[in-house]
């Protein structure tokens, strides 16, 4: 088996009484790229903050590169990608470039001068997500899909090796999300960075990820996407019928 990026083991979480999220073991290999789905209030966004360090599991453990959760100190490994980025103010007077140097503040200080380095490695961040040519536009004249790039890059500057993205799709157009995932997917095979990505977009994402895990308080399936594509169960862990739609297109 390759090295783990993620190995989550035995972890439950409640608030207060409410079970959210009951005996979940996952192991994730450095290089994969995960889906992880499940129907609303599913505990996805628990277990990434468990994950995170944010919520302690009253039972389990979280070893992140073979590290507990509790002792990893080495946080610039890891990149994270909210919903938005979507609450972003469109107001901000910031251009793409500023944006993404905004991800070296942890490296370089907050009011440090960027180096000729530095900033090269801001323009090949940039470069890797497809917008090269708006890195002097205001962040607030892009599309929200343009925007979630971004934020990607900003996310990928510190050259992180576990990237997670939370529902990063939300509020971007059907068009722009294949691109989107395809975007990711070329990260996932060229750069070599390990991929979780939490969405309710199961159709297209099939298509883009190696493994999915499905979450509903328990772990109902983790396995390959091949393996979950096949898998006629769906709607028994979903709670209501689910359709698996799919269009395969060659890359």
């Amino acid at each position: 088996m390759k090295e783990l990026a993620i190995d989550i083991e035995h972890v439950s979480f409640r608030y207060g009484a409410r079970n959210v999220l009951e005996d979940i073991t996952l192991k994730v290999e450095k290089g994969a790229f995960l889906g992880l789905v499940g129907p609303n209030g599913s505990g996805k966004s628990t277990l990434l903050k468990c994950m995170l360090g944010l919520l302690t599991p009253q039972e389990g453990e979280i070893r992140l590169f073979g590290e507990n959760i509790t002792k990893f100190k080495q946080r610039d490994k890891i990149g994270f990608v909210s919903q938005k980025a979507n609450s972003f103010n469109s107001g901000f007077p910031a251009t793409v470039f500023e944006v993404v140097s905004m991800g070296l503040f942890a490296k370089v200080g907050m009011f440090r001068f960027l180096t000729k380095k530095h900033k090269e490695k801001v323009r090949e961040a940039i470069h890797n997500v497809g917008m090269e040519k708006f890195i002097h536009q205001n962040i607030g004249e892009l599309s929200g899909g343009q925007q979630q790039r971004v934020f990607i890059a900003r996310a990928l500057v510190s050259e992180p090796e576990l990237l997670i993205l939370d529902e990063p799709t939300v509020g971007v157009d059907t068009n722009s999300v294949r691109n989107f995932y395809n975007m990711l997917s070329k990260l996932n095979i060229n750069e070599g960075i390990t991929l979780l990505l939490v969405t309710h977009d199961i159709g297209a994402m099939t298509e883009f990820v190696t493994d999915v895990a499905c979450l509903n308080k328990n772990l109902h399936f983790h396995g390959n996407a091949q393996e979950f594509e096949n898998n006629h169960d769906l709607s028994s862990f979903y709670g209501h019928d689910v359709q698996l739609l799919t269009h395969h297109h060659d890359h």
